[in-house]
């Protein structure tokens, strides 16, 4: 299995790194573009370094490949700019912000929501794995440490946000003038997080009903 998942890895590495290449061609903004992808940087390093030793499952490293893309994809644009809603009055002739009233750029409220909805289940494998953790912490503590991370992550920000400051920090932000922007962001991430280990629990419940 460990095998498998090395190569699983390397072959995700491809497409991932053809995304890379391609959405770094003139950015909207390349310095905030270039902060985006601090963590990034850090998160594949992990990965690569860490493969060998201790590689995750095919399901893990599939979940953070998705997220990474969907990333790059807000990196490039800039949170704030991408015109997800644009493609799809362009393409369906269906304006989604008009449907749901919207009155700002909701691509950093999804993704939020996805980083808890796709990087719930690789830590709960890394706590079942390094901890030993099982039953109602194993769904718990994945939950608690999407929450822990999201507010350090919002921290980071505002970090980045005063050293920066101007229109980078701003960009980087993405605020668009809502005062309760980090909070609704912490609480979509925790929101996706909850969804994911509620799924793995009726999984799990039914693999064991079936037995």
């Amino acid at each position: 299995m460990s095998m498998s998942s090395q190569r699983f890895l390397a072959i995700l590495a491809v497409p991932f790194a053809l995304l890379f290449a391609w959405l770094a061609i003139e950015p909207f903004d390349r310095s905030d573009w270039a902060l985006e992808n601090v963590l990034v940087g850090v998160c594949v390093v992990a990965l690569a370094v860490s493969a060998r030793a201790f590689p995750l499952s095919k399901p893990s490293y599939g979940l953070v490949f998705v997220f990474l893309c969907i990333h790059e994809v807000g990196a490039h644009f800039t949170y704030a700019e991408v015109p997800y809603d644009a493609f799809l009055v362009e393409h369906f002739g269906f304006s989604l912000d008009q449907a749901m009233g919207w009155q700002r750029n909701q691509f950093d409220r999804f993704v939020h929501f996805i980083y808890g909805l796709l990087l719930a289940y690789p830590v709960r494998e890394l706590y079942s794995r390094l901890a030993g953790v099982r039953g109602f912490w194993a769904y718990f503590l994945p939950v608690e440490m999407v929450m822990a991370s999201s507010m350090l992550f919002e921290l980071f920000e505002w970090g980045a946000a005063e050293v920066f400051g101007g229109d980078l920090g701003v960009a980087y932000l993405g605020t668009q003038g809502d005062v309760w922007d980090a909070h609704k962001d912490m609480l979509l991430a925790t929101l996706g997080g909850l969804i994911a280990m509620l799924i793995v629990l009726a999984v799990n419940l039914i693999r064991r009903s079936r037995r």
